[in-house]
């Protein structure tokens, strides 16, 4: 089983895209984009498409075609990034009911329930202290 990079690559997206923007660029194209995350320009532009009905980046088409921030760096958390790309839960149940007759398979729905609330609210919290300026402060300190 291999871990999911949407979130770390959404974040690379809108902190690259707000980078260049301050650099005096007004749109950047999702291959600029692809080229930096070393990612195929389809899955930035599916990323970004989810990113974009949240509100966080804007397109324009035609002639100088591109994405731009829709809000400040400041202004969007981890959580904001992480809601727009995984909606869902981060862990879910079995997809068909296990034996209710068995004693594991009657009790692991509530056990694990309150384990995985408690998971997803840690999450979130920690992803809400986060700003993707803070990322980009750290990222610009590292270089």
């Amino acid at each position: 089983m291999s871990a999911n990079s949407r979130l770390t690559i959404a974040a690379h997206a809108l902190t690259w895209i707000g980078l260049y923007q301050r650099r005096g660029h007004e749109v950047a194209t999702s291959e600029q984009i692809a080229a930096s995350a070393n990612t195929n320009p389809v899955v930035i532009r599916r990323l970004l498409a989810k990113l974009s009905k949240a509100g966080l980046v804007d397109s324009r088409r035609g002639a100088g075609a591109g994405w731009m921030l829709a809000r400040d760096l400041a202004a969007i958390t981890l959580l904001d990034v992480y809601q727009a790309i995984e909606p869902g839960p981060v862990f879910a149940m079995h997809r068909a009911a296990p034996d209710p007759e068995c004693v594991v398979g009657h009790g692991i729905g509530p056990a694990m329930t309150a384990v995985y609330g408690d998971v997803e609210a840690a999450l979130r919290g920690e992803l809400a202290k986060t700003t993707l300026e803070d990322v980009l402060r750290d990222i610009l300190k590292a270089a």
